[in-house]
Order: structure tokens, then C-alpha cells, then sequence
């Protein structure tokens, strides 16, 4: 699995927030090892993981047990790379919230948004997600203070939430928080999120403008497209569906269709999270739950579309990755069809995203 990532846009704004705790930034960034000019590339992307380390470190040196709270005083729409100026030609706050959720991953892959309304208002809910690393909360006290900061920014107005909701258990100086947010805070909630008035959601935006929002939804979504597909797993992983019917694809081969070096693509897969020996042992999988599910297809041919010059290989690998043989499995899809449709689809195994196909936008 690919580590998740984070927009040199949002770490930017990550670093206007640590500068005024005084902390000297280019320092921070090359104890962690992280490349602070990287910054100033729009289409750059920091790990997780690393934001997280500079988060904990930046508390460790200033003291400041809410460091999250200060993005707060540097939003701006170029906070959230394209996505902001979506949000900004937005005619409400509630369509603007919208398209933040459908276009999250642009800022960072780590958060999950969700925006709906119920019987209080309003809701923005906030799930961060570590790698191998726990997220800290400094991470979704950032995005909640900087979402409040933004609806005000853009309405050119005071936002009086409904109430705030913190996963974090209370702090001993809960202050910074009544400062931030001016709301009754809920700490130790099963969930991030702002509980907003749903009049302040619905009222026009003085930035409004609907050809704008076009032009910037249309931007929004090439760059989701060309992120998903500048990673070199995705790119891989399609060179090795091509090649896998003539047998087993070598690193050098796979590494030559992608007009890289070996040495590169080894080190962009491990970048990502992957290795390519790990890769080629994934996509053969899901390519063979996909086989196996069209009854008309022999285990042998099966075996050979897979890259397998001997089918016991194949037999050795599939109880590897299933704890059953082939035709076992092949059973128990049959049998779970033949029960019924919600049956079938709780079948032998969980759904997994198809190898060869182009992601979802």
C-alpha cells in the first residue's frame, strides 16, 4: 500500500504556524530529513508519517501542548492548494464544504471529510489517518481550527459555531481552545468536527462566482487524475497487467517500459510505501480473484495469464495468499452465488479494488 501523503501547500501552511513559536523551520526540516525547497513546489507531496514527526517535534521544542491551533492565523484559500479557490467561487459555505470533501485528497490523503446536515445543523466531521506512525492530534486541531478560520475569511464574518467536538482527551489548559474556536468544545468525542448554524452554511458567499467555480472544479479534477497516475505503483502496477500473459515480468523490463533505472524505480516503489517484488506478488492476486470469478476460465489458463511458467508455482502461491487451493476457492464462490446475492457478496473473500483498472475519479 502506498503511504499517504500530504500537499507542500498544507506543510507550508504547517510552517507559517510553527514560525510563531520562533521555531527555525529549515533546522526542523533537515533533522527530519525533509527537503524544506520542496515547499515551493505546487505538485510536491510530504508522507504522513513526516508530518506527523515534525508536529510532535515542533511541540517537543516550543512547549506549546495546542501548536495545531496557531494554522488558524495563516489560512488563506492557498492553504488547500486548488481546492481553496473552489471553495472561495463557491455561492455558499455548505456547496464550498462540499467540494472540500470530494476533493480532499489533493491537500492531504490522510484525512477523511465528511459534511451533512442533521437535526443541529451543519456537521464537518474529521477522521485522520496515521501510516506507521499514530496521527497526533496536533494534525486535527490544525484542519478544524483553520475550516473555522477559512468560513470567516470568506464570509468576511464571525462564524458562531453550534458546538466542537475533539477526539483528543482534555487538555490540563484548555484556553487556547475557548480563544479558537469561541464554542462549547466536547473533548474525548467519539469524532473531530465543527457543528455549524445551518444560516451561516446557506447564505451567499461575497466571493461567489459560478464560472470561476467551473474553471476551478475543471482544475480540481485533472489534478486528481494526474496525481493518481504520476504514482509509480499505479504505472507499475498497469506495466505488469500488460506483461504478466508473457510470463513473469522482470524489474529491468518493467523498469525500461517506464523509461526508468532500475535503481529509480526501486527507490520510487519504496517511497511509496511498496517494493516491486511485493507489488508483482499483489497485482498477481487480485488479478486472480478476478480470473477465478469467470467460471468459463480453466485453472491452467488462469495459471499462464498469471505469469507462471509452472502451474504448481501457481497452486503454491494462490494457498499462500488465500489459505485454500484454486479450485476450493472456485467452490465456494459457486456455492455462494448459488445462496443468494448477499451471500455472494460476502463470499470467499473481501472486495479489493481490481488491478488493471483506472482508479475512480
Amino acid at each position: 500500500m502506498s503511504e499517504r501523503t500530504t500537499s507542500a501547500s498544507w506543510a507550508s501552511g504547517i510552517v507559517k504556524a510553527l514560525e510563531f513559536e520562533g521555531l527555525d523551520c529549515p533546522a526542523l526540516f533537515k533533522q527530519l530529513g525533509l527537503d524544506f525547497a520542496a515547499l515551493d513546489d505546487p505538485d510536491a507531496r510530504f508522507t504522513q508519517d513526516s508530518m506527523t514527526r515534525l508536529w510532535q517535534l515542533a511541540e517537543e521544542l516550543s512547549g506549546n501542548r495546542a501548536i495545531g491551533l496557531n494554522m488558524a492565523r495563516v489560512v488563506r484559500p492557498a492553504s488547500f492548494h486548488v481546492v481553496g479557490y473552489a471553495l472561495m467561487s463557491s455561492r455558499t459555505l455548505a456547496e464550498g464544504f462540499e467540494r472540500l470533501v470530494r476533493y480532499q485528497r489533493i491537500i492531504a490523503e490522510s484525512s477523511d471529510l465528511s459534511f451533512r446536515l442533521g437535526p443541529e445543523g451543519y456537521s464537518l466531521v474529521l477522521t485522520v489517518h496515521g501510516d506507521h506512525l499514530p496521527p497526533t492530534r496536533h494534525s486535527a486541531e490544525a484542519s478544524l481550527a483553520c475550516a473555522l478560520a477559512l468560513c470567516c475569511w470568506l464570509s468576511g464574518r464571525t462564524i458562531q459555531l453550534r458546538r466542537v467536538l475533539v477526539q483528543g482527551p482534555q487538555p490540563q489548559d484548555i484556553e487556547p481552545y475557548k480563544q479558537a474556536f469561541r464554542a462549547p468544545l466536547v473533548f474525548g468525542a467519539p469524532h473531530d468536527a465543527l457543528v455549524f448554524e445551518r444560516a451561516d452554511m446557506e447564505a451567499p458567499l461575497p466571493t461567489a462566482n459560478e464560472a470561476m467555480a467551473i474553471l476551478h472544479d475543471r482544475f480540481a479534477g485533472e489534478y486528481l487524475a494526474r496525481f493518481s497516475e504520476s504514482r509509480v505503483t499505479h504505472r507499475a502496477r498497469q506495466v505488469l497487467c500488460r506483461m504478466l500473459p508473457q510470463g513473469e515480468p522482470k524489474r529491468e523490463m518493467v523498469a525500461q517500459a517506464l523509461h526508468l533505472s532500475q535503481r529509480t524505480l526501486q527507490r520510487r516503489l519504496q517511497e511509496e510505501g511498496t517494493s516491486f517484488q511485493t507489488l508483482l506478488d499483489d497485482t498477481r492476486r487480485e488479478l486472480a480473484e478476478q480470473y477465478l470469478a469467470q467460471p468459463n476460465m480453466t485453472l491452467l489458463e488462469a495459471a499462464y495469464l498469471l505469469g507462471f511458467a509452472d502451474p504448481s508455482n501457481f497452486f503454491r502461491a494462490f494457498r499462500r495468499w488465500f489459505d485454500l487451493t484454486p479450485g476450493e476457492y472456485r467452490t465456494r464462490m459457486e456455492l455462494a452465488r448459488s445462496a443468494g446475492p448477499e451471500a455472494s457478496a460476502q463470499g470467499v473473500s473481501a472486495a479489493r479494488t481490481p488491478a488493471c483498472t483506472e482508479p475512480a475519479p
